[in-house]
């Protein structure tokens, strides 16, 4: 990596404080120090809080250089009124890499995007190795521009999630990082089935913290792969005390699985659920209705879009 950088040459690296990205930023500050930036972006897409959390967890706990850069707004707008999966990935890939070449430029002497891609990511997004079907593409492999300025380095391009949680505690990654759950690189975007706005965001927002709190609360947190609710396109008729509702709808999506390539749904305990969807249609103005997704990975995906 040495080699490839140059003695002088620095890189970026985009940072999302998930497992992926911090152990790929770990990894290449041990080959070249500080001459690696990473930009943690706010895409206004990310989970309750969780820009300003991350961000200090990580200067707190690794010695690594760390830009964070407010784009939200940037995001949003290029998200108003698209539906499509496909195309809100892409559009989301473009944003974060004009983001990342436009630090690159204020850094100067940047020629290299250090990315956390693992092999699920590619085997979804592009053929790898002989023909196969585009799943989807990921923001940080098929969802990228076809011209980019700087040259991509993927230390972990051909490495599972449980293969790069050990490399990262090897490396002293933090705990509560490495036993993060997956998080999408288009954040929430793909957790909203339909248009992106700033309200539906904010709804979800709070779906997911209730979830995670009810999980970690029951000590479930660790024992399942993944856990995250989707906002649904469609409203149904509920019921508020003596008022008529008719208001959003939002699926529970939990997992088991190794290694992210197959997955079964799990079998959450019903008290759980119930309490999860008690809170949710009570605290959160715009649900009344949770619905919980029993699809194992094939033939559903583990995220819905």
């Amino acid at each position: 990596m040495r080699a490839e950088v140059g003695e002088t040459g620095r890189v970026v690296c985009g940072l999302s404080g998930g497992v992926d990205s911090t152990v790929a930023a770990a990894l290449v500050h041990r080959a070249i120090g500080e001459r690696q930036t990473c930009i943690f972006v706010d895409n206004g897409l990310l989970r309750d809080n969780e820009f300003e959390a991350t961000i200090g967890l990580l200067r707190q706990q690794m010695k690594l250089n760390i830009t964070g850069v407010r784009a939200g707004d940037q995001f949003l707008d290029k998200l108003a009124g698209v539906t499509d999966p496909e195309t809100k990935r892409k559009i989301i890939g473009k944003i974060f890499i004009d983001v990342f070449e436009d630090q690159a430029k204020q850094l100067g002497g940047v020629g290299f995007l250090v990315q956390g891609t693992l092999y699920p990511d590619v085997i979804e997004s592009v053929s790898v190795r002989g023909p196969s079907a585009v799943i989807k593409s990921h923001h940080n492999v098929g969802g990228l521009p076809e011209k980019m300025q700087l040259k991509l380095i993927e230390p972990l391009r051909e490495l599972f999630k449980d293969e790069v949680r050990l490399i990262g505690r090897e490396l002293g990654v933090p705990e509560e990082i490495l036993t993060r759950h997956p998080f999408p690189g288009p954040g929430l975007a793909v957790r909203i089935i339909g248009e992106v706005t700033n309200e539906r965001v904010k709804l979800l927002q709070g779906a997911d913290r209730i979830l995670d709190e009810e999980l970690r609360a029951a000590g479930l947190y660790n024992s399942v792969w993944q856990a995250f609710p989707v906002l649904l396109p469609i409203s149904t008729v509920g019921v508020m005390g003596d008022e008529r509702t008719y208001e959003r709808v939002v699926a529970i999506r939990a997992v088991t699985s190794v290694d992210g390539m197959t997955a079964d749904w799990a079998r959450l305990p019903h008290d759980l659920l119930a309490r999860v969807s008690a809170r949710m249609v009570s605290e959160i103005r715009g649900v009344n209705r949770v619905v919980y997704d029993i699809s194992s990975k094939p033939p559903s995906t583990i995220e819905w879009e």
